[in-house]
């Protein structure tokens, strides 16, 4: 049976080209890259050209880039290493649809006693300004979380209208941009990012390396302890096979965003238009897929009288992968916290349904999902 994979902001398949260099740099970049004799410096000269190609990627400095096993360490390390670093009061805002990965380690500081602002959004999935600077005026904090694209609904979170309005010290930006590398330009520096999170494996490259962006002068905490790796704030031998890896996969991911996002935008309208005609009982989150300011590759939607995790198994049998929100949260009883958000009661937020596209998905690929989806929803019927 053909199947058709629409859970790309899950994981991406591993880049051809990026398989043969990762194979490669198995077999050559075999020693601890802490270890004195060649073939240790060999490991240790594959992981400097890693963090040079990929700060020349984002246009950063090589010392301000930090590599980890995967985005969810490095956010845990950006707001918890930061926030530990800083004297006085620990306070810090983010927006209700954050990822898992920075609403855990925020409500977490949150037992220890940190104060937690929650910036809302509206129907869109974007920061209600006038609420956002109003709550930030009254009560400043010292770090405020706003990811660039929201990974269920596609949504982005743009900081500057928000930070431009806040009188007094400007409080730390973290950024988690894991969903929009290679899908939207990163304007890390234009931004004023403080602390910024990415993920390889989102864009084609292998699973267990994640990238913490630290700008010059802010302080971490590390989380760990035991070597003097990564700036001594990742303990650990690293992976030097996978982190090369990697940074060719984020190299290749923003030098082909722009033709990507829109070969993903022309499947994504193909996608929309082609659903609301034949299923139309389906109902939409978020930014409308003709909206300008929203990821190029996400579609959040509901079949009415499914729950969600339920069409996900129903459509898998059926040959369509897709999931029903945060692959993080899979396996999860409770409603969408992002969906919630939104306004959307409990029943509906259960049954949300999510299909992301990647860089190879055909139109071929769109014909066969919205077949499959229209069989699944008149089989319910």
């Amino acid at each position: 049976m053909s199947r058709v994979y629409l859970d790309h902001n899950a994981a991406t398949p591993l880049r051809a080209e990026v398989r043969e260099h990762y194979l490669e740099a198995l077999e050559r970049f075999h020693a601890n890259p802490s270890s004195v004799h060649g073939s240790g410096r060999e490991a240790r000269m594959a992981i400097d050209l890693a963090r040079e190609r990929t700060a020349a990627a984002l246009g950063v400095h090589e010392d301000e880039l930090i590599f980890t096993s995967g985005g969810t360490e490095a956010a845990n390390l950006a707001l918890l290493g930061a926030l530990r670093a800083l004297p006085g009061e620990r306070s810090l805002a983010l927006s209700t649809i954050e990822h898992p990965c920075v609403r855990a380690p925020a409500e977490r500081l949150q037992r220890e006693g940190a104060r937690v602002e929650w910036l809302p959004v509206d129907a869109q999935g974007e920061v209600d300004l006038a609420c956002g600077v109003e709550t930030l005026t009254a009560r400043p904090v010292r770090l405020v979380a706003l990811m660039a694209a929201n990974n269920e609904i596609g949504s982005l979170l743009d900081p500057e209208p928000l930070f431009a309005r806040l009188p007094g010290p400007r409080p730390l930006l973290l950024v988690d941009a894991v969903q929009a590398l290679g899908r939207i330009p990163l304007r890390w520096r234009a931004q004023g990012v403080d602390l910024g999170v990415l993920s390889a494996h989102k864009v084609g490259g292998p699973k267990g390396v994640g990238v913490l962006y630290r700008r010059k002068g802010v302080a971490l905490e590390p989380l760990c302890h035991g070597g003097a790796q990564e700036q001594g704030l990742r303990p650990g031998t690293e992976n030097a096979p996978a982190i090369s890896a990697a940074a060719l996969a984020i190299e290749l991911a923003v030098s082909e965003q722009p033709q990507v996002a829109e070969r993903m935008r022309n499947n994504l309208h193909l996608l929309f238009n082609l659903l609301t005609s034949a299923v139309p009982s389906a109902r939409f989150f978020g930014p409308h897929p003709s909206a300008e300011r929203r990821l190029p590759n996400t579609l959040n939607l509901e079949l009415p009288g499914w729950d969600g995790r339920l069409l996900v198994a129903r459509l898998d049998l059926e040959g369509l992968e897709t999931s029903s929100g945060s692959a993080c949260a899979s396996g999860s009883l409770e409603a969408s916290p992002v969906l919630l958000a939104l306004g959307v009661g409990a029943e509906r937020a259960r049954a949300g349904l999510r299909l992301s596209l990647g860089r190879l998905n055909s139109q071929q690929d769109i014909h066969m999902a919205v077949d499959i989806l229209r069989r699944v929803a008149f089989s319910h019927t």
